[in-house]
């Protein structure tokens, strides 16, 4: 068993180890890949290899039976099945939330109305701003208090055994995507009159220590940011506690010093959007400053009409070509992880040209999506080959049909499994 490398030398997880921490204890007994979502820390962990989503995916058997049909061969291939998307936003913002703030304040509406008896969502470990910590929040100053983003991975489902305990029988939850899938693989198993998922679109949670690392290699005044967002102008923007914006551009980031710092879970992972929750609220498709959101069952209708009062509604737009700029990307993973930086003028250039020609809006979230699932398939092929068919949904094979040519190319093989291949245990 290895041991963690200290902070100042580097990530915890270099790309060649193959679990989430391998010098976590905690997580032995489990699948070589673990998000830590929790389910294993409860009493329904001897139903994990019947939910996880690292033992087998079944997100398209659940969405047959949470809607009654498959996906449509349009934007539900990258987006998920949905009734209605908006462009949103909270008329008075939450300066602590994330975004505008929507999620927290529906889960807060939720708890106010009756609706729900509890919210389980992610706080902050005490003296902490980005350490995550599982919530059951009982009131709507409880939901409340857990606003703002913490990108690390925490075991919010641990919490099933204190719904539990404390009898509660309408039960909302603040959802990753994995979250979301052991959700719906165990519904009928939770006891529950009324379950609302509430997704939010995730990729690339890490561990605590590699939080800090990261913001420690990015910032320059890391112990000082009191709030950060990867937001659609393709940089980062971190506000400091004397109000300033610190903003570095994605092309910017030292991926030599960053690339072993994300759980392998989160790189074998195929659902960025969240396509099991009843409601998705994120930012892909938005323009700054908006929500971009996806109702995609009866529930979450439901959820969105609660909020709705709060809300300020906008136009979708979309712009640019995703597709110009794929090929390239898709040769840039045949390169050794965490290679240099092009020169300052080159990264400079390329800011620019993201800005001013990239896309933006639904063709943002697109382009985002799609990489992020060819980045994805590409590191369950190189790391985890006798899993692709059980862990990659067909609907990343058909989302990403458009590039099969450079994709053979440059990776030098079929984009899509051979009938063979399908078919290996």
């Amino acid at each position: 068993m290895s041991t963690p490398q200290p902070l100042e030398e580097g990530p915890s997880k270099g790309l060649g180890q193959i679990s989430l921490l391998s010098h976590d204890a905690r997580l032995k007994g489990r699948p070589r890949l673990c998000s830590d979502c929790g389910l294993c820390d409860s009493s329904l962990k001897p139903l994990m290899p019947t939910a996880c989503v690292f033992v087998e995916n079944r997100t398209a058997a659940i969405e047959q039976r949470l809607h009654g049909r498959a996906r449509r061969p349009d934007d539900e291939l990258r987006f998920g099945i949905h009734r209605a998307q908006y462009i949103a936003r909270l008329r008075r913002p939450n300066p602590k939330g994330q975004w505008s703030g929507m999620v927290t304040a529906l889960g807060a509406r939720l708890l106010d109305t009756g609706r729900v008896e509890a919210v389980i969502t992610t706080g902050a470990a005490p003296g902490t701003r980005f350490k995550a910590q599982p919530v059951l929040a009982r009131t709507p100053e409880e939901m409340l208090a857990s606003a703002g983003n913490k990108p690390c991975l925490s075991p919010n489902l641990a919490l099933l055994d204190e719904v539990r305990k404390q009898g509660i029988r309408r039960l909302a939850v603040v959802a990753t995507s994995c979250q979301a899938h052991m959700l719906r693989a165990l519904e009928s198993e939770l006891g529950l009159e009324r379950l609302d998922i509430i997704g939010i679109p995730c990729s690339d949670n890490v561990a605590w220590d590699d939080l800090q690392y990261f913001l420690k290699t990015i910032s320059r005044s890391p112990e000082t940011i009191e709030h950060y967002e990867f937001m659609q102008d393709f940089s980062l923007w971190m506000r400091h506690e004397d109000g300033h914006i610190e903003r570095v551009n994605y092309i910017d980031f030292p991926m030599d010093k960053l690339h072993g710092i994300f759980p392998s879970a989160c790189l074998a992972c195929f659902d960025y959007p969240n396509s099991l929750a009843d409601i998705t609220i994120g930012y892909m498709g938005a323009e700054l400053g908006w929500q971009w959101t996806l109702v995609r069952t009866e529930a979450g209708e439901e959820l969105f009409e609660l909020l709705r009062p709060d809300l300020e509604l906008g136009a979708p737009l979309e712009s640019g070509d995703r597709t110009r700029g794929m090929p390239s990307y898709i040769e840039r993973l045949t390169h050794p992880p965490g290679g240099k930086r092009p020169p300052l003028p080159i990264r400079r250039l390329v800011a620019w040209l993201q800005r001013t020609r990239g896309p933006r809006g639904l063709e943002f979230a697109r382009a985002i999506i799609e990489m992020k699932l060819l980045r994805n398939l590409n590191y369950v092929r190189s790391k985890f080959a006798r899993l692709e068919s059980r862990i990659v949904p067909a609907a990343v094979y058909q989302t990403l049909a458009p590039y099969a040519e450079p994709y053979q190319r440059h990776i030098g093989r079929p984009l899509a499994p051979e009938a063979s291949e399908a078919l290996d245990p």
